[in-house]
């Protein structure tokens, strides 16, 4: 009999060469977190310019972001998961001014900006040991970047109940919306935050 210590994921940073099995990775999940209906069309356009390899390989050697992937549980090649953390400021004002608003702290702030876990290996844990490491690469690039402590936050779809789930079970709550590009067409999305711990 086998413990479930046996069956956690291991999670380490990426490397640039992984990129390709990433943006593979990526192409496979992306749609999985789309609304019903976007079209493949859109949600192509969106893979090939913000999930191309070249993308990938540039997160996985840029300070300003952790890249983290999970190896395989099973029959399921790897990666099974990854994860992407950004720090700096938010591209959109509608972020910025929730965060100001939640955190009274006028950031930069680490953003978990990716996490996607192939579908053979949803409910094993992979999403869990990936949120887990996420949080720890986010306090890493806060103290790197002369900022300790700073606001960890995520958008997401606002349709995606499943999903927002899954963050308030890991400590986000929601504290404002915005709109989020897929392919030249506007979804709502809900900025969430992360209470300190």
């Amino acid at each position: 009999m086998t413990t479930a210590a046996a069956h956690t994921p291991a999670v380490r940073a990426a490397r640039p060469e992984e990129a390709a099995e990433l943006a593979w990775l990526a192409a496979l999940t992306f749609p999985l977190a789309c609304p019903a209906g976007t079209p493949v069309a859109t949600m192509a356009a969106h893979i090939a310019d913000r999930l191309s390899p070249v993308r990938f390989r540039t997160w996985a050697r840029s300070p300003e972001h952790a890249l983290l992937v999970a190896a395989g549980t099973g029959d399921v090649p790897e990666p099974v998961g990854y994860a992407l953390v950004s720090f700096g400021l938010p591209d959109g004002a509608a972020e910025r001014d929730a965060l100001l608003a939640a955190t009274g702290d006028e950031g930069p702030y680490a953003e978990l900006s990716k996490i996607y876990v192939h579908p053979g290996a949803q409910g094993s844990g992979v999403a869990g040991a990936l949120m887990d490491a996420s949080v720890a690469a986010a306090a890493a690039l806060a103290v790197d970047h002369g900022h300790p402590g700073a606001p960890l936050w995520l958008g997401t779809n606002g349709e995606n109940a499943r999903a927002q789930a899954f963050y308030r079970k890991h400590g986000f709550d929601v504290v404002g919306r915005r709109t989020y590009e897929v392919g030249g067409v506007q979804h709502d999305d809900v900025v969430m935050l992360r209470a300190a711990s």
